[in-house]
């Protein structure tokens, strides 16, 4: 396959380090001639772009070279914005696909439809020899599908979740660890000062690392989607921590998708292209059950957002720079349906995950502790830097 003209994406949440590879990737490609087209707002780009529409082309098509991306891994987000669209549950068709006729299916009252042969032919019009999709399950699961349509699509894997399958790491998850140990470390002289239970929430719908690993560094009780846990037993072992603290207070931080025997996560608002729907604070909940029982008050933070906004750390911005220059050397050798990936503590170029399989998940038996409720920190010789294994 000769190559002239790879598009790049991004999709789903933004985290620090997706400009790095942006970057990176016209950097890789200018070495080689081609020709680099960023798609903006994620698969929206290939879903709504209007090419009898001028303005359309120009607020969906983006060129990337030197000139456009010379700064861009200084700061955080992705210069070619994000949506979480998903082609093949359109909700609704684009304006000027309306009269179309596309495959649908019916679930709940509600129609979808699958508008991919439309996301071909736009692929077709841009004529782009290879596209980089970077993004997380949602986004990848979506690169599975083009890539068994014969699209040449390359992947890179970017959530601080860090629960795409396939690769111990993923673009942002270094940047939002770093973020939360620092916010939690300064608010412990609130906490303190104040002789409270400190409550911090973090991201991780289905996956705890972003939990699990803000606990291992600052030595505090967490709780992960992987493993319910015993309501009273927690609180037990909080008032011990407050207890044997000469400051007398105590942490504990939470994925968002944590819970504990008898409670069951509360979802608010319409699910997105992917079925996903919002979910309530976890960390509230729990600091009510803190204020009932234990009598204690409480400090609520919520962490989430704040933990993927900002100039990504020198990990990100490494990873994500070899994972794009990889990306673009994967295309070039004619080797696609591939992600960049971290295996066994080493860059490799690897199967675009299954979507059918779902996140990755904490191996609980070897990295938490169900009793105390904290990360093992046994047994790790011979393992990876980050601990596990794709």
């Amino acid at each position: 396959m000769a190559v002239k003209r790879i598009g790049v994406l991004t999709g789903g949440g933004d985290v620090p380090g997706l400009n790095s590879a942006i970057k990176s990737i016209v950097e890789a490609g200018s070495e080689r001639d081609y020709e680099i087209v960023g798609i903006r707002r994620g698969w929206e780009g290939l879903t709504h772009i209007n090419f009898e529409d001028p303005s359309s082309t120009s607020r969906y098509i983006f060129p990337l070279n030197f000139s456009t991306t010379r700064t861009i891994d200084r700061t955080g987000g992705t210069i070619l914005h994000t949506s979480r669209t998903n082609p093949a549950k359109m909700k609704s068709l684009p304006e000027h696909l309306k009269g179309m006729t596309f495959p649908a299916k019916e679930s709940g009252g509600k129609t979808t439809y699958d508008i991919t042969s439309q996301v071909l032919k736009n692929l077709e019009k841009l004529r782009i020899d290879a596209l980089i999709s970077i993004g997380g399950d949602d986004t990848l699961s979506y690169s599975s599908i083009l890539d068994k349509e014969g699209v040449p699509i390359v992947a890179i894997p970017k959530t601080m979740d860090n629960d795409v399958r396939n690769t111990e790491y993923c673009i942002g998850f270094s940047t939002a660890i770093t973020r939360a140990v620092d916010a939690i470390q300064r608010q412990r002289s609130t906490v303190g000062s104040h002789e409270r239970v400190g409550i911090f929430r973090v991201f991780g719908r289905d996956a705890g690392y972003t939990s699990l690993y803000t606990a291992y560094v600052t030595y505090i009780r967490c709780a992960i989607p992987e493993f319910k846990f015993d309501l009273e037993k927690m609180i037990d072992l909080l008032m011990r921590d407050k207890r044997d603290n000469p400051s007398s207070y105590c942490l504990v931080v939470l994925s968002e998708g944590a819970e504990w025997n008898g409670y069951s996560l509360r979802e608010y608002g319409e699910a997105d292209a992917f079925g996903h729907r919002k979910k309530a604070n976890v960390g509230e909940d729990l600091a009510e059950e803190v204020k009932k029982r234990a009598k204690q008050e409480t400090v609520v933070s919520d962490l989430t957002y704040d933990l993927r906004s900002g100039e990504a750390d020198f990990i990100d911005k490494m990873i994500a720079s070899t994972f794009a220059h990889m990306a673009v050397e994967s295309v070039e050798s004619g080797r696609t349906g591939l992600m960049a990936a971290i295996s066994n503590g080493c860059y490799a170029m690897v199967p675009i995950p299954d979507s059918k399989l779902g996140p990755r998940h904490i191996d609980v038996a070897t990295m938490y502790d169900t009793e105390s409720y904290r990360p093992r920190y046994s047994g790790k010789a011979c393992l990876p830097v980050f601990l596990t294994r794709a």
